[in-house]
């Protein structure tokens, strides 16, 4: 796996976008994450990793289990990237989208 710079890169990737949901529910180990994937354990920690170093969560040893859960600072610095990456050009881009959806395809130019 290659490294991911930064928050909106880790969560982009669908596998982890679905460990941040079931994270957002509360802790868990990885084999509990595993078992709502087909991808090995792993391949979990690896995708958890990625997440751990894009700061969104973090795993908290105890005893033999680690924990992870959700970091809630990344979390809101991955909605600010968001929201800095949702410009006024892509609204633009949504609404030509949704205009040229509405217009029958023998009136497109």
């Amino acid at each position: 796996m290659l490294p991911v710079a930064d928050a909106l890169s880790a969560a982009a990737e669908p596998t982890r976008r679905r460990l941040l949901q079931l994270l957002a529910t509360g802790p868990r180990t990885v084999s509990e994450l595993a078992e709502q994937f087909t991808v090995s354990r792993p391949a979990i920690s690896q995708h958890l990793a990625v997440l751990a170093d894009a700061g969104l969560v973090t795993a908290r040893k105890d005893g033999r289990q680690r924990y992870y859960s959700v970091v809630p600072s990344g979390i809101t610095q991955l909605r600010a990237e968001i929201d800095r990456f949702w410009s006024a050009e892509l609204d633009l881009l949504v609404d030509d989208a949704a205009r040229r959806a509405a217009t029958p395809p023998e009136e497109h130019h």
